[in-house]
């Protein structure tokens, strides 16, 4: 009769246990969903500021204002339909937490600073924004201060408005 070999049952528990162990270690590295939810938010906030740009300067141009800064003795807007007509800088959005938030129809809470995503002011939003000068910093609550937007306004009616999202979802 042949002596049948095989796994003691002691060895199978062992390899199953570092196996285990790998995958809580590795796992996490390979599958960053929240990360990448994050990103796709940051997105689809970037993408609702260009559609609305693009609405908003096709009404300046229609107005003929798409080439007169906010700054002007007579402050360049169009109606957008929402009650409140929207300053433009150049026929295009400021980077102003209220022309934001009349042109996407959503409301944030204020930030820190343009670096830091702390909640300064709370205005029970999903959203997070700081503006200085024109540049908005946009971050979903609860992100890390790397995963955000950066909305820069028109400075002249050459230079169009700019749109920075954060990519890489090991940053968010």
């Amino acid at each position: 009769m042949q002596k049948q070999q095989g796994f003691t049952l002691i060895e199978l528990v062992v390899v199953i246990i570092i196996l285990g162990i790998l995958a809580v270690t590795a796992a996490p590295k390979f599958i960053n969903l929240q990360g990448d939810a994050r990103v796709s938010a940051l997105s689809g906030m970037k993408a609702a500021i260009q559609g609305a740009n693009t609405l908003v300067y096709s009404k300046a141009a229609l107005a003929g204002e798409e080439k007169t800064a906010k700054n002007d003795s007579t402050p360049p807007s169009v109606d957008l339909g929402t009650g409140t007509a929207a300053v433009t800088q150049y026929g295009y959005l400021q980077g102003l937490q209220a022309e934001l938030e009349n042109a996407l129809d959503v409301t944030f809470n204020v930030g820190t600073s343009a670096t830091d995503s702390t909640v300064a002011t709370d205005n029970g939003a999903d959203w997070t924004i700081f503006v200085n000068s024109g540049v908005a910093t946009i971050w979903q609550v609860g992100a890390p201060d790397a995963c955000k937007l950066t909305y820069t306004e028109a400075s002249s009616a050459t230079v169009l408005p700019t749109y920075v999202a954060e990519t890489d979802p090991d940053n968010c």
